[in-house]
């Protein structure tokens, strides 16, 4: 059996391919990227210089005891690039994010960047998305009334009753970076991930959803002895 950790490390080191110096960059959130935040950290030791901007609270503080200079979104924008991992990824190069929680600023960071790479080990890459249960972050005031009107959108395209779970840790609801709720929606199979998206947009109380449509422009896969390119 091939060593998930060792695929980890693989497809983070090919992603420093892809940083050159001076650069802005967008820094992931997760274990993959923690990785890669591993491997890039002594690279600025030995002079490389970047502007990096956290997709999270985690990955900020992860990033500071590395010694990863941070700065604003706002103040940098657009990135030259963002480095993040995916829960899922289809070989169009759309992805299921938010497995952390942290979708919301993820996706904020990868829209203002001119291109994003996205580090995976083979287990996420699927023929279709939707295995892995879609987190949906919406406002917590009204957010059961929220979920009904999810659950209706969802009827209307064709999935009936999939399972809505509101995110826990902890034995508490889990809030996100944003102070937002999660429901996690098993659809097994998503049959129209763009329409999925819009649809979900449009309900009141929705944030935002982890599908990253047309988003990422290379996914590197790590597979036994190679790490595959997908570029778009």
């Amino acid at each position: 059996m091939t060593d998930q950790n060792a695929l980890k490390k693989a497809v983070a080191a090919k992603a420093l391919d892809y940083v050159s110096d001076g650069m802005t960059l967008g820094l992931g959130s997760g274990t993959t990227a923690e990785v890669f935040l591993d491997l890039l950290a002594p690279r600025i030791r030995g002079g490389l210089k970047l502007l990096c901007v956290p997709t999270s609270e985690r990955t900020a503080s992860y990033a500071r005891k590395l010694g990863i200079t941070l700065a604003q979104l706002d103040d940098l924008a657009p990135l030259d690039l963002t480095i993040d991992g995916a829960d899922e990824a289809d070989r169009n190069l759309d992805l299921i994010k938010g497995g952390g929680g942290m979708l919301l600023r993820e996706k904020i960071v990868a829209a203002s960047s001119k291109a994003m790479v996205v580090i995976a080990d083979e287990s996420k890459l699927v023929p279709r998305l939707g295995k892995y249960p879609l987190p949906v972050e919406v406002i917590e005031f009204g957010h059961k009334a929220t979920a009904l009107r999810l659950a209706a959108a969802f009827t209307a395209l064709g999935y009936a009753n999939v399972p809505m779970t509101l995110r826990q840790k902890d034995g508490a609801v889990f809030k996100t970076d944003s102070g937002n709720v999660i429901f996690d929606c098993a659809f097994g199979q998503i049959k129209d991930a763009p329409k999925l998206a819009t649809t979900i947009l449009a309900v009141p109380g929705v944030v935002e959803h982890g599908l990253f449509i047309a988003i990422a422009t290379t996914l590197l896969i790590a597979g036994p002895g190679e790490v595959e390119v997908i570029t778009r």
